[in-house]
């Protein structure tokens, strides 16, 4: 059986909104091909992000840990940032992960891209594994941020998924991505 897929929607109007920093709004007026009724869709534009599983040669994942004005709390997560302009997803990933934590290296492996949330967002997350971590600068972070590094073992991450410390959706898939979830690293033909 072919599976049915929905039809693009036919784009009416579209307008620039407010610039928030981080995003730029667009208006874009649709119209819903099942019934013609139009529809004011609300998008923020922004940058590719970049999520990077750090391990170091004992195999301890770097985390981090920071405020997130969403829901008002601190939270764990992996390094993360903004695709800067004119940088490729791989200079963000090595920039982001030196900048957060002051670790970096020279084994990168490119996990693949998903759409953060295409509701209302018109970007990528690219994701990265970067092997064998060593720390030798001292992190850089924006005046904006305020982040501490921790290493943990794969149990101790566990335990921080149990106990609700990490929950960011675009973390939990990287982290996915190379490890089975359960507690066992990902052969490389795996990934």
């Amino acid at each position: 059986m072919k599976r049915k897929v929905s039809v693009d929607w036919e784009l009416v109007h579209s307008e620039p909104g407010p610039d928030l920093v981080l995003f730029k709004t667009r208006f874009d007026w649709v119209k819903n091909p099942r019934n013609s009724s139009q529809l004011k869709a609300v998008v923020l534009e922004t940058s590719d992000w970049v999520n990077v599983v750090a391990l170091t040669a004992e195999k301890k994942i770097l985390v981090v840990s920071q405020f997130r004005f969403g829901i008002r709390k601190t939270t764990v997560e992996i390094p993360a940032g903004l695709v800067e302009p004119g940088e490729t997803p791989q200079e963000a990933a090595i920039r982001e992960l030196m900048e957060e934590t002051g670790y970096t290296t020279n084994d990168w492996t490119y996990l693949g891209w998903v759409e953060a949330n295409p509701a209302f967002l018109n970007n990528r997350c690219h994701m990265w594994l970067a092997n064998n971590v060593i720390k030798n600068h001292t992190p850089a972070l924006d005046e904006s941020e305020d982040v501490v590094v921790c290493d943990l073992f794969i149990e101790e991450l566990h335990r921080e998924i149990r106990e609700g410390a990490m929950r960011n959706a675009l973390t939990l898939l990287a982290l996915s991505q190379v490890f089975d979830m359960r507690g066992e690293v990902l052969s490389e033909g795996d990934m």
